[in-house]
């Protein structure tokens, strides 16, 4: 049996079972043994032999039907599978059991997008637009504590809009995701020096630190602290695991936020430390002597470690690498366990996690400010400093920063300026977006800013666009691979001021008369045309498109040994890409993917 089935007792309902069995992997079960359902005896029996198994559970038909069906076996929100129930024809798709936990609401709204229908999702936060507190924990791998109060009773103030600070002390994807979301009765903070918790009714907080609010608090602990250890061999595992406990106790922070356990290699099998990372379900890792002493420099240096395994700094160095980060959170710890055998505890935040400065390299996409992705536009709306690519990047994509954002353009910047310029906000504690045109990765020039970031330890993420290769097909309406024709694309430029590698020669790339995407070299015009010719008949059609979607576009179609002319009549010297190849305007050469009588791992084939 499935882990979701779908029950239906009306033959009109078949079709839309079938559908619903297609996309969600479902069995369908009816007491009448339709063609191509399970014939169950009855619904009570087959809910009492499986309910508690499931993870969901779908009714077309009756919500009456449903609701009778259900109710003897459910226990609690925690437990329950999700439990939807829709009209045979799927115009309303209904949440009716377990919305948040079970899965419920989500299902709903899949089932609801499969069909064409109208969601209907009763639950409160789902309906104001809140944060679902009861699901955000498991969303990020949060461990969830509700400290004076219980879940339902907490969740039912946060939703009747009591006075919420948001105390963030790490941050990751879902820190991001409630500073983006904040609702209008929630302040947010990052430091408990900067509210008063006596102002606020009750208080949500994202951190490994213990702290001992009067107020109602929800606690979640993000998987943030990286431990270090050494020992002697064959310490006893309980005393160990007792003494983490009270290590951690002590520098005021929460087990549940431990990530990973860290040692040095030959430490590997130490049972103390395998027992210890199993039982709180995080990653052993263990490190050569080489590494921990790369990172040793600034370290108490431990002769006995020094000697005995080749490093001179076990626990603290193990802490460095594991978390990436530079500095400690908590330094060497000696302890002993009831054998008098000694071992040593450091204590570092990942450094992904660690709340201070952010770094985003960001994909404008190729003009259009709508064609930035959501991410992007996001981070555009929150980020404290953004710069940006002036000279090809419109202006009009910064208009969605926040008031009080800096904006700044970097097209007068020399790099030293520019990582002056974010090292600034960053060390402030500021989000910092660097905008470049298209996406980065291509002709984006961030090798050399990532180099930067790396050798100042500031971490930075990397948020693709859509490039202008990608909007010239859009624009175009072509494919740039064709079935048995063309199956490849090549993103060049002519080679200018920077030398192209002698393999890469335009002249050398245009032999394979594959889709060439041009980039940079509207100025090499006349060498490279005399170079595509080397490769390309005269007649290859090319396309030479100016401004991709921004107000200005302009897009000229002609023949390869015309493009020069084009470029030059109309006075082109910045902002061009250039197609060249078969594929601009083709529509000819069918797939083999949709085509009846393929064969693949989705589908069937058929034969005529």
């Amino acid at each position: 049996m499935n882990k979701s089935i779908i029950i239906i007792n009306n033959i009109h309902a078949l079709p839309l079972a079938q559908l619903l069995r297609q996309e969600l992997d479902a069995t369908i079960c009816s007491s009448s043994g339709y063609e191509g359902t399970q014939k169950i005896s009855s619904i009570h029996k087959l809910l009492s032999e499986n309910f508690n198994q499931l993870d969901s559970l779908i009714f077309i038909g009756a919500l009456g039907i449903t609701v009778r069906s259900v109710a003897p076996f459910i226990q609690s929100k925690q437990s329950d599978p999700a439990v939807i129930n829709l009209d045979i024809y799927g115009r309303f798709v209904q949440s009716v059991v377990s919305g948040h936990k079970g899965g419920a609401n989500d299902l709903c709204q899949r089932i609801a997008r499969i069909t064409g229908g109208h969601a209907v999702v009763t639950t409160a936060s789902d309906s104001l637009e809140l944060w679902s507190l009861d699901t955000l924990g498991i969303v990020y791998s949060w461990h969830a504590e509700y400290k004076h109060i219980d879940e339902n009773t907490f969740i039912a103030r946060f939703v009747n809009g009591a006075k919420t600070a948001l105390l963030l002390e790490t941050k990751d994807v879902g820190t991001q995701f409630l500073e983006q979301s904040l609702p209008e009765h929630v302040s947010v903070f990052y430091s408990t020096d900067d509210f008063k918790p006596e102002v606020f009714e009750i208080i949500v907080a994202v951190t490994p630190y213990l702290h001992e609010f009067s107020n109602p608090t929800l606690f979640y602990r993000p998987a943030c602290l990286v431990l270090g250890t050494g020992s002697q061999k064959a310490i006893d595992g309980a005393d160990y695991s007792q003494g983490v406990e009270t290590f951690l106790l002590n520098n005021n922070l929460s087990h549940h936020s431990l990530k990973s356990l860290h040692s040095i290699d030959i430490k590997k099998e130490e049972q103390a430390f395998v027992q210890f990372a199993t039982s709180k379900g995080i990653a052993f890792s263990w490190h050569v002597a080489d590494d921990l002493n790369r990172v040793s420099d600034n370290l108490e240096t431990s002769q006995a470690a020094l000697a005995a395994t080749g490093a001179s700094n076990v626990s603290e160095a193990s802490a460095l690498l594991g978390s990436g980060n530079s500095g400690l959170l908590v330094n060497k710890t000696k302890a002993c366990d009831v054998y008098g055998r000694h071992y040593t505890l450091a204590l570092a935040m990942d450094v992904a996690q660690e709340r201070k400065g952010a770094i985003y390299i960001v994909g404008a996409g190729p003009g259009d400010p709508e064609l930035v992705s959501v991410k992007g536009k996001q981070l555009l709306q929150t980020a404290d400093l953004i710069l940006y690519a002036g000279s090809l990047v419109p202006e009009q994509l910064t208009h969605y920063a926040k008031e009080g954002c800096v904006v700044r353009n970097s097209a007068q910047m020399d790099l030293e300026e520019q990582f002056s310029t974010m090292k600034e906000a960053y060390d402030k504690g500021g989000m910092v977006m660097r905008l470049h045109t298209g996406d980065p990765c291509i002709y984006g020039a961030i090798q050399e800013q990532m180099n930067f970031f790396d050798k100042h330890q500031m971490p930075y993420e990397i948020i693709p666009g859509i490039s202008s290769f990608q909007a010239a097909a859009a624009r175009l309406q072509s494919q740039f691979t064709i079935p048995e024709r063309i199956q490849t694309i090549i993103l060049t430029r002519g080679e200018g001021r920077t030398p192209m590698p002698e393999r890469e020669k335009l002249s050398e790339l245009a032999k394979f008369q594959s889709t060439i995407c041009l980039f940079l070299s509207v100025s090499l015009i006349d060498d490279m045309q005399q170079q595509l010719l080397e490769g390309y008949p005269p007649e290859t059609p090319v396309a030479i498109c100016y401004k991709l979607t921004w107000k200005e576009e302009k897009i000229w179609r002609g023949q390869l040994k015309d493009l020069a002319n084009i470029v030059k009549a109309n006075n082109l010297k910045l902002t061009v890409m250039i197609v060249v190849g078969d594929a601009i305007d083709n529509r000819e050469n069918r797939s083999k993917l949709y085509d009846r009588q393929f064969t693949h791992l989705f589908r069937q084939g058929k034969d005529e």
